[in-house]
C-alpha cells in the first residue's frame, strides 16, 4: 500500500494548488460581486438602459463561469480522495489505476486553470477580432488562407465560442482573398493573441498537375474588441472610405448588396473591411470598431504613447517573417517555431486542436523565454 500512501501524499499538494488558484481567481469576491451584479439585474428600471444590461448580464455570467469551473474541480478532488479512502480499505487494484488516470486528468485541468491565470493583459478577457490574409501566390495562398479560417472557426466550436463573420471575400479559384471574423467568448483575446502572425504550409498542391511540393504563407490579424466607450484620437481625415458590392462563397456568407464598407487608415496602412450587416451605416460602424481595435492592439504592442504614433505596419507575408510551419509533405508536422513546440498529428491541428501551441506560448511569455 505504500504506492497509495504516495498517492495521498500527491492529492494533498494538489489541494494546496487549488487553495492557491482561488486565491489567484479571487472565486470569493467574484461570489460576492455576483450578488451585487444580480441585485441590480432585478433593480426596477435595469432594462432601460439595454446596451448597460446586456454588459451587467455578461459580465455576470463569466464570473459564473469561473465560480463553476472551480467548484467543479473542487468536488472532483473531494471525489479524488473518497475514491482514495476506498480503496485503501479494500486494497482494489483496478480502483488504484482508475484513481491513477482520474488523477492524471485532474492535474491536467488544473494546470489548464493555472494557465487561464496567466490572461492578466488589459484586453486579455475581451473578444477576439480575427482577419485572414493569404501571402503572394494565388490559388495556392488563397487556399491556405481559406484552412486557417476553418482551423480557427473549428477551434471556437471546440471552446463553445460564437463567431460572428464580419467579412469575406471569395478568391478567384478556391480559398478566400481575406476574411474577417469575431470570435466572442471569455479570454478569446487572451487565447488567441499568441496566434497572430504568418503561418507556412508545405505540401503536394491539389493545383499543380504536376504534384510538386509548394510552400504558401497566410497572416492572421488577432485584435481584441475595444468597448465602444473609449476613446481613440482618430482624425476623420486620416481615413479613406470605399463602398463595394458585398460578395460571399454561394452567397450563404453575406448579403450581396452595394453597402459593404472599406476604411483605409493613411498614416499607417491599415485596411478593415465588413460586408455582412444590413446596412452601410452598420457595415461602417463595424468597420470602424475593428479599425479602433488594430490601432490599440499595435499601440499596446508596440509599447507606443498614442495611436498617433504608429506609422507603418505593413510586413510582407513570406519566408523568415513565419510563426508556425504545417508541413503535410513528405511528412507530417507542424511545429511553432516562437515555442519549439510541435504536434505530428496535422489533421488533428486543421480541425482545432491547437491548445498545445497556445498553452506553450503562454508559458513562454510568463517564463520570458519567448523567441522572438
Amino acid at each position: 500500500m505504500i504506492m497509495l500512501d504516495d498517492l495521498k501524499l500527491e492529492l494533498n499538494d494538489d489541494r494546496k494548488e487549488l487553495d492557491e488558484l482561488s486565491e489567484v481567481l479571487n472565486i470569493q469576491n467574484a461570489k460576492k460581486e455576483v450578488e451585487e451584479l444580480q441585485a441590480q439585474a432585478t433593480a426596477e428600471g435595469f432594462w432601460d438602459d439595454l446596451e448597460n444590461s446586456q454588459k451587467v448580464l455578461q459580465k455576470t455570467k463569466q464570473l459564473e463561469n469561473r465560480i463553476a469551473g472551480y467548484q467543479r474541480m473542487e468536488d472532483k478532488l473531494e471525489d479524488l480522495f473518497t475514491m482514495l479512502e476506498l480503496c485503501m480499505e479494500e486494497e482494489d487494484e483496478d480502483m488504484q489505476n482508475e484513481i491513477v488516470s482520474e488523477m492524471a486528468a485532474f492535474k491536467q485541468a488544473l494546470e489548464d486553470k493555472k494557465l487561464e491565470t496567466l490572461l492578466s493583459g488589459e484586453y486579455d478577457s475581451h473578444n477576439a477580432i480575427l482577419t485572414f490574409h493569404p501571402g503572394a501566390g494565388g490559388t495556392e495562398a488563397q487556399d491556405w488562407a481559406e484552412m486557417l479560417y476553418r482551423m480557427y472557426n473549428r477551434w471556437a466550436e471546440r471552446h463553445n465560442f460564437k463567431v460572428q463573420l464580419l467579412d469575406y471575400l471569395d478568391g478567384e479559384e478556391a480559398g478566400l482573398k481575406s476574411a474577417s471574423i469575431m470570435v466572442e467568448g471569455e479570454n478569446a483575446y487572451g487565447y488567441l493573441k499568441s496566434e497572430a502572425g504568418v503561418h507556412r504550409l508545405v505540401r503536394v498542391s491539389p493545383f499543380d498537375s504536376s504534384g510538386r511540393r509548394q510552400t504558401s504563407f497566410a497572416a492572421l490579424d488577432v485584435m481584441p474588441e475595444i468597448d465602444d466607450n473609449m476613446e481613440v484620437d482618430i482624425r476623420p481625415e486620416d481615413i479613406e472610405m470605399e463602398v463595394y458590392r458585398s460578395s460571399g462563397a454561394g452567397g450563404q456568407k453575406v448579403n450581396k448588396t452595394s453597402s459593404a464598407v472599406r476604411l483605409i487608415h493613411k498614416p499607417t496602412g491599415i485596411v478593415v473591411s465588413c460586408q455582412t450587416q444590413r446596412s452601410q451605416y452598420q457595415n461602417r460602424d463595424y468597420a470602424m470598431k475593428m479599425l479602433v481595435s488594430k490601432l490599440v492592439e499595435i499601440k499596446e504592442r508596440e509599447h507606443l504613447e498614442k495611436v498617433s504614433d504608429i506609422k507603418g505596419v505593413q510586413k510582407e507575408i513570406g519566408w523568415g517573417a513565419q510563426i508556425r510551419s504545417y508541413v503535410f509533405m513528405p511528412y507530417t508536422l507542424v511545429k511553432d517555431t516562437r515555442t519549439g513546440f510541435e504536434n505530428g498529428n496535422i489533421t488533428a491541428v486543421m480541425d482545432g486542436d491547437i491548445d498545445g501551441f497556445i498553452h506553450a506560448y503562454l508559458k513562454a511569455m510568463s517564463h520570458g523565454t519567448l523567441k522572438k
